[in-house]
């Protein structure tokens, strides 16, 4: 699937968003190195701490299925937003654990896109190396 094809299926996810709230949609698609994609859209709730980004449930839809870090090729997220969107500082920190660091995520508002990943988005990450166990 190309970078375009991606994308695009990222945006028919965003139709399913539910943002009543703050009227910004999400949409992201995970492709797995098999060819599967997982579709996620931002889910917000009046509680605001119970909101789901569209990135979270795209990822999350892949792990519940079996699949993890090294069988995602790319993660497309895609918002409606006048300016390009990137994941908030809670997805940044769930991707730096559930995808490879170099995976590519591609970022686009139909306006402009951007290619890039984990490192660049979250550098100096904390994650399970920084833990004692």
């Amino acid at each position: 699937m190309s970078n375009e094809e991606l994308i695009n299926e990222a945006f028919k996810a965003m139709k399913n968003a539910y943002a009543p709230y703050s009227k910004y949609h999400v949409g992201a698609c995970v492709l797995c190195k098999d060819g599967k994609t997982f579709y996620g859209a931002n889910i917000e709730n009046a509680s605001y701490g119970a909101t789901n980004c569209g990135e979270r449930s795209a990822v999350f839809a892949a792990y519940s299925c079996g699949y993890r870090k090294e069988d995602i090729e790319a993660i497309a997220i895609v918002t409606d937003g006048e300016r390009l969107g990137t994941p908030c500082g809670i997805c940044r920190q769930v991707l730096s654990e559930l995808l490879k660091q170099d995976t590519p995520i591609l970022l686009s508002n139909r306006k402009e896109t951007r290619i890039t990943n984990i490192n660049e988005l979250l550098p100096d990450q904390f994650g399970a190396e920084d833990l004692s166990i």
